[in-house]
């Protein structure tokens, strides 16, 4: 079941034209990752070994348990490739562990936070999905979560729904999101900066339309309104930015990252990555390096397998949501859920 137009927020639309095709980008992955094989038997045996030990994962299933929402129903007969519904959790963290990620984030903040979060829900038979968009900005109430050096977080009241992460990391991040929606997340799939940033290098950059000029001190992002080639410093900067444009919110930033996200899936699209085994390797190398997933899809098998399913999936069968906000009374510069419209949205889904 896909969220009907009139369901969307007021970004919706611009969240439909520009992130829809989100689930292509796995599907691509999945692409990218099995053509890898075309190097030849000796050195795809070590493409695949590096690639496969580029994933870092997390056991989200053990650390929760069953205090979980249920899960979605298991495909009706057996396939070749999953087909059964499923909900992904895609987060882009601004983490600045290592120094690359040090470097273009401008130095180690000594933690990360969520900057984007998506739910990416795709129907039974894999045909259609749906994206909905959470703003980092909104105030939640945040679970007990456990940590992975024993005991447990204290439940949070009215806080930034990106200090789950903060806290808890995946695990908390999971469990904050399947509290908000009541929708159980299958997969956990996080990017960070400087896997973003290969991954648009490897893609030989993207290629963006601002309309209006952009200067963000934060971001040391400068365009003009106008077109622009940008590399994966630049993408990345441009995804980070803010306080540069309209009125300085979160929400502005979703703007500018749908923007960003559509290029980049436009820029995948026109790239036919199995006549180049050199660009194809770059580019499997670029999504493994910067992913963490949970335990169901940390191998190349599994990535292929998700990959190889969405591999009918186009844009026109995507609708994508940013779940319904209105500003926090408590704070004008945060979010809340507006109900009852969020609530219709996550159970739509359900």
């Amino acid at each position: 079941m896909t969220v009907r137009s009139d369901e969307r927020g007021d970004d919706g639309g611009a969240a439909d034209r520009q992130v829809g095709r989100r689930p292509r980008l796995l599907k691509a992955a999945g692409l990218a990752l099995a053509g890898v094989f075309a190097l030849g038997v000796g050195t795809a045996g070590w493409a695949y070994w590096h690639l496969n030990d580029n994933i870092k994962s997390v056991d989200i299933d053990s650390a929760l348990g069953d205090d979980r929402p249920p899960p979605a129903a298991p495909s009706p007969s057996p396939a070749p490739l999953p087909t059964g519904a499923l909900n992904i959790l895609v987060l882009g963290s601004d983490s600045r562990s290592g120094e690359e990620n040090a470097e273009l984030g401008g130095g180690d903040s000594g933690g990360a936070r969520s900057d984007t979060a998506m739910v990416v829900h795709l129907d039974e038979g894999r045909t259609e999905a749906t994206v909905v968009s959470i703003p980092r900005d909104t105030l939640v109430t945040r679970p007990s979560c456990p940590l992975p050096s024993g005991g447990s977080t204290s439940v949070a009241y009215s806080t930034m729904f990106n200090s789950a992460y903060s806290v808890g990391g995946p695990v908390c991040a999971v469990k904050t999101v399947e509290s908000l929606t009541g929708v159980r997340m299958d997969h956990y799939v996080e990017i960070d900066f400087s896997g973003f940033a290969k991954l648009v290098d490897a893609l030989g950059g993207v290629t963006v339309m601002t309309d209006e000029d952009i200067d963000d001190e934060d971001s040391h992002l400068k365009l003009e309104a106008g077109t622009h080639h940008l590399d994966g410093e630049q993408a990345l900067a441009l995804a980070r930015t803010r306080h540069g444009i309209g009125d300085g919110s979160d929400l502005g930033r979703i703007g500018l990252q749908q923007t960003l996200v559509k290029a980049l899936l436009d820029q995948v699209s026109s790239t036919n990555l199995l006549t180049s085994p050199a660009r194809l390797y770059q580019v499997a190398d670029a999504v493994t390096g910067g992913l963490t997933t949970d335990t169901g899809l940390d191998s190349l098998g599994g990535l292929m397998s998700l990959g190889q399913s969405l591999r009918g999936l186009t844009s026109a069968d995507v609708t994508t949501v940013m779940m319904p906000v209105v500003p926090a009374p408590s704070d004008r510069n945060r979010v809340v859920a507006d109900e009852p419209e969020a609530s219709e949205v996550w159970a739509s889904l359900r």
